[in-house]
């Protein structure tokens, strides 16, 4: 490649480069440039913030980061989380100089750099290592996906509950397995966020003094400076939050920096944030300390002059000196090396000491499950009564937590309505005991904090009412795209929700999360299906779960009578099939309205008309079945078909086809009684048979 220095020239460089810079100033020079470059490059990206926070970057990884880049999935590792996930060219800069190893099999080749050189030459192009934003799984050393600002530091507050809870589960006297610290690194638009307001309330709420929050201030955002829409005390909001703050005035002094994170390191009771005046874009002579120097590469002449103000080579380009390389390896390196070797050797000596506490820290962190974790769940007696899914899903829920003691989380202030309370365990406190988060009316920092908590492999779930997912949506999809097996209880499912009326009652919501790639929407339709479908979702290991729930009592279905439940972990099933021959048409359904369709079919069998009632709890589980499993439950030569959902239509066209029919609701609800709110949407027996009938008619049958 054109920009490829011959050793000889790279080495003669390197020598005049030291004769001028030292080392540490050298290791950040390095940074800014392979930012620059980057972005120019790629004719895309953030340079700026790349070039102020460069010093602050190499003193956290350099001085203080305890991480080991042969291991970058050690248990015990520092986290470090880039929230401003636009400035991503400094952290894959630091991934570079630091070497750290790729680990994920599945997208990555083990055991080669996790970002080459090549790779930031290629910086947002297809394929690269190096994408626009961080994102987890592709890229190892990346600790979350990052890119929506606040997300990264609300994911962080959970990695933090994640180390208290670890270390007051599995450390022991004279073995102190966990303890490891948890920064991120926001700016303006980061605190700006609602998301980052939430989770830093209840991080300074619980006390989290082994978080902290690096906040760039640089006093610039996209469209200007921050002052026209943001002039706010941060250092009395915070402190009135319960945290503790540094503030350090000048990005570029290492040592002021350095203090600043001993402090950190010092405070026992408070998470803390460090202020960090920088200037965006430093050395750029046109465009520091501006908004062109945010969102777009300097311009290949301003980014010459820019390296001549740092006494680098004009025309080098992705130079990286190997002195650089050696540095970080003498010091972040060596230092993480030691500590892993020290801990590994410690976790041995636990196995010895505590066997089943090392298979418990084993099994979480391979995200496997104990031997008898499906011990004592419940089953449910065929009732026409029934049971509120969402009490039918705590019962299970409660089980399972027994089984499996890394079951932790908690809903947004709504745990007695959710069903989501764990019997067995005590409220979380700050100390880290408690299963039970309390999260507080914070439905997007609860989806960001359960993130967090997964990402360090705690099995986290949190819960609200389906209507308010739209709050916590922006954390339900970095859930799938980051493939985290966490789970969203999300109940009172429909109109059914009844008196409340419409503000509180979802109508889109299935379709909208059904929309979402890699999430599973499961809507069981009964207390025994609600079993089978937990069952799934414990077994998963790279797939979150929105676990949709009735407020109203649901029939349990006579499973002597129809297919046994068992059949709902394939997605959807055979529930009720006809009698004498191939059916004529097809009801398919999910949620409450299964029982209404068994009801329907029953009706239909005594008129004679052969029917088939499919239960489809969760189209993505179903579309993942082999062909003729589809076709088998929905013959492809019988078009007469009805979809019963009480939610949006949107979607069932798929399984109804042109000519079928698709009973859902189309308007926002109603403020009534659950009975008058069905007869009004239509959700009565007598129209799902008379949608059967005309679908017979329609199709000539």
């Amino acid at each position: 490649m054109e920009d490829v220095l011959k050793p000889t020239d790279a080495r003669r460089l390197e020598d005049e480069l030291l004769q001028r810079l030292s080392i540490e100033q050298l290791a950040v020079t390095t940074i800014r440039t392979l930012g620059i470059d980057a972005v120019e490059a790629a004719s895309s990206g953030h340079p700026g913030t790349v070039m102020g926070l460069a010093p602050v970057a190499y003193t956290l990884w350099q001085r203080f980061l305890r991480y080991d880049p042969d291991h970058p999935v050690w248990t015990n590792r520092d986290r470090f989380v880039l929230s401003i996930g636009h400035a991503s060219m400094l952290l894959y800069a630091v991934l570079h100089l630091a070497q750290v190893k790729a680990k994920n099999p599945k997208y990555e080749a083990p055991g080669r750099l996790s970002v080459r050189l090549d790779d930031i030459r290629s910086f947002r192009q297809l394929s690269s290592r190096c994408a626009g934003h961080p994102e987890h799984m592709w890229t190892s050393g990346v600790e979350c996906t990052t890119g929506p600002l606040g997300q990264g530091v609300a994911t962080s507050v959970g990695m933090a509950i994640a180390e208290r809870w670890m270390a007051k589960n599995f450390n022991r006297p004279s073995f102190e397995l966990i303890d490891f610290d948890v920064y991120a690194l926001c700016g303006d638009g980061c605190l700006m966020e609602g998301v980052a307001q939430e989770a830093a309330s209840l991080a300074g709420h619980l006390g989290l003094s082994h978080l902290c929050w690096i906040y760039d201030n640089n006093r610039i955002t996209i469209d200007g400076p921050t002052d026209l829409s943001f002039s706010e005390n941060v250092v009395g909001r915070f402190a009135a939050l319960g945290w503790h703050v540094q503030s350090v005035d000048d990005a570029n002094d290492i040592e002021q920096l350095t203090r600043a994170f001993r402090a950190f390191k010092a405070e026992a009771t408070r998470p803390t944030l460090i202020i960090v005046d920088s200037h965006i874009g430093w050395g750029s002579p046109n465009k520091q300390d501006s908004a062109a120097a945010h969102g777009s590469p300097l311009g290949e002449e301003e980014a010459r002059l820019t390296k001549r103000n740092y006494g680098w080579p004009e025309e080098a380009k992705f130079f990286v000196p190997s002195s650089v390389v050696e540095h970080f390896a003498d010091g972040m390196g060596e230092r993480g090396r030691a500590l892993y070797q020290q801990w590994h050797e410690r976790v041995e000596r636990y196995r010895l000491a505590f066997p089943d506490l090392y298979d418990r820290l084993y099994k979480m962190q391979h995200r496997e499950l104990p031997d008898d974790w499906d011990k004592d769940l419940p089953t449910f007696e065929a009732s026409q009564e029934g049971i509120a899914l969402r009490k039918a899903s705590g019962k299970v829920l409660n089980a399972l937590s027994r089984n499996v003691p890394w079951i932790v989380g908690g809903s947004a202030d709504l745990a007695s309505s959710t069903q989501t309370r764990l019997d067995a365990y005590t409220d979380f406190q700050s100390d880290g005991s408690g299963n039970n988060i309390h999260f507080g009316v914070r439905e997007h920092a609860m989806g960001s904090i359960i993130n967090g908590m997964s990402l360090c492999k705690l099995r986290s779930y949190g819960s609200t009412y389906l209507v308010f997912s739209d709050y916590a949506r922006p954390s339900i999809r970095l859930s799938a795209m980051m493939e985290l097996p966490v789970v969203y209880v999300l109940t009172h499912d429909s109109i059914s929700v009844g008196e409340d009326g419409p503000t509180h009652q979802p109508v889109e919501h299935l379709a909208s999360l059904r929309a979402l790639p890699h999430l599973l929407t499961i809507r069981p339709g009964d207390a025994n299906e609600v079993v089978e479908m937990w069952k799934v979702i414990m077994q998963l290991r790279h797939r979150p779960v929105a676990l949709i729930l009735t407020r109203q009592n649901v029939p349990t279905i006579d499973r002597s009578k129809y297919a046994p439940a068992t059949g709902a972990q394939r997605g959807a099933y055979i529930l009720a099939d006809a009698d004498g021959g191939e059916p004529q048409v097809l009801l398919l359904a999910t949620g409450s309205e299964v029982p209404l369709c068994i009801a329907a079919y029953e009706q239909l069998e005594a008129d004679g008309i052969r029917a088939r009632v499919v239960s489809m709890p969760c189209w993505e589980l179903f579309e993942d079945q082999d062909q003729g499993y589809i076709d088998h439950v929905l013959p492809p030569k019988l078009h007469a078909r009805v979809s019963v959902e009480l939610s949006s239509t949107f979607g069932w066209a798929k399984y109804v086809g042109k000519t079928g029919a698709t009973m859902g609701v189309e308007l926002f609800g109603a403020s009534a009684p659950v009975e008058e709110l069905h007869k009004k949407f239509g959700f009565t027996l007598d129209n799902v048979v008379a949608a059967a009938k005309a679908q017979l008619v329609a199709h000539g049958d």
